[in-house]
């Protein structure tokens, strides 16, 4: 409605074939580093260990919508677990101070602080996930504002009482040093061998659960984006099942693309990648905030931003931070992402121009059959 139907396509082409891509792959990866410290394989296997893992719950989700969705509460219970765990240890138990730590050998320019902050914004990303699901919500005008500001603001306390427990437990310099070892450490530091272990456990379901969520979410978006004939195959990638009602080739296509991006590429990347490309996007409808305004100022609104023009003038001067902050860390990678969204540019234009033709020669067939009868 703001930018016309090509950059409404260019939004859906973005977040089937890099972000939902690239955000399942990193959780994979991040997730196989964790098996292999739990059960001490060699990390030549990490990438093995991601696309079986991402397998398994993509063929979950292929029999029916009723096991992803039980699948889901199961997780979202056990995550609780380790999350109050270290809250509660840091809090409590922790002897370190969590506030005037500062690690000495870092780079510490803006561009890299920009970067950390992207790489923060990952765990708060699954907000845009939830206007997909306005369909079977009631009253979704009121209700959707309301549970993307409230779950933001939930997340954002959880994860900064769990970053102050992981401070208290862990001086700065160490997490720094163990890197992705750092949470097996402190659990097993906090709880003991067996606590450890089994706060390990708490933690990969976790991770398992978020995938799940992701995993059962992007494909209905090629599945709708072919539904509408938007994409190449669209007739193959709109298939549903009769039986599990599951858009069978559209999960294995965004599973085939996944499993490419954890050959080609690693998790951090990744993750900067998907969260540095969604945020260009996210800038767009920043500003069609302002120009919705423009264009219907006297038009009667639901929900209208809170503290305008306050807000949207913050989130557009912070997303750009991080967005110029990448394009200085990973330049190659920022044109990579640009590249295969361009690419949808002529898949659109292709595909809109195939099914003008196919809705004419239906239209032409239907009139013929109009006049012999």
């Amino acid at each position: 409605r703001i930018y016309g139907k090509l950059w409404g396509f260019l939004s859906g082409w973005m977040q089937i074939i890099i972000y939902g891509p690239a955000m399942i792959a990193s959780l994979g990866a991040y997730l196989a580093i964790l098996l292999s410290d739990f059960f001490g394989f060699p990390s030549k296997y990490n990438a093995i260990l991601a696309i079986g893992t991402i397998v398994l719950v993509g063929i979950l989700n292929l029999f029916s919508n009723r096991y992803g969705a039980t699948f889901a509460i199961i997780t979202t219970i056990c995550k609780l677990v380790p999350v109050a765990a270290l809250i509660i240890f840091g809090l409590f138990f922790g002897n370190e101070s969590a506030f005037g730590q500062s690690l000495v050998h870092v780079h510490q320019s803006a561009g890299n602080f920009g970067v950390a902050i992207l790489a923060t914004l990952f765990a708060f990303d699954g907000w845009i996930l939830v206007a997909n699901l306005g369909g079977e919500i009631k009253n979704p005008r009121k209700l959707l504002p309301q549970a993307i500001t409230l779950g933001i603001l939930a997340v954002l306390v959880i994860y900064l009482l769990v970053s102050y427990g992981v401070y208290r437990s862990v001086p700065a310099e160490q997490i720094h040093r163990l890197g992705t070892s750092a949470i097996p450490y402190i659990a097993n530091q906090a709880f003991g061998q067996v606590g450890g272990k089994i706060l390990s456990i708490g933690i990969i379901i976790s991770i398992v659960g978020c995938m799940n969520g992701k995993i059962m979410t992007f494909p209905r978006i090629m599945y709708a984006m072919a539904k509408r004939g938007q994409l190449p195959f669209s007739k193959t990638l709109s298939y549903l099942h009769p039986k599990s009602h599951t858009p069978i080739f559209s999960t294995v296509t965004e599973l085939v693309i996944v499993t490419i991006m954890i050959i080609f590429s690693n998790a951090d990347r990744l993750s900067e990648l998907c969260i540095f490309t969604v945020y260009c996007f996210y800038v767009m409808a920043f500003v069609g905030v302002f120009l919705l305004r423009k264009r219907n100022p006297n038009q009667h609104r639901v929900f209208s931003t809170p503290l305008f023009p306050l807000t949207p003038i913050l989130a557009i001067g912070g997303s750009l931070f991080v967005i110029v902050s990448e394009i200085m860390s990973d330049l190659p990678g920022v044109l990579t992402s640009f590249i295969f969204v361009a690419v949808g540019i002529p898949v659109f234009y292709y595909e809109s121009k195939k099914y003008r033709e196919q809705q004419a020669a239906a239209d032409k067939e239907a009139s013929l059959n109009d006049e012999n009868d």
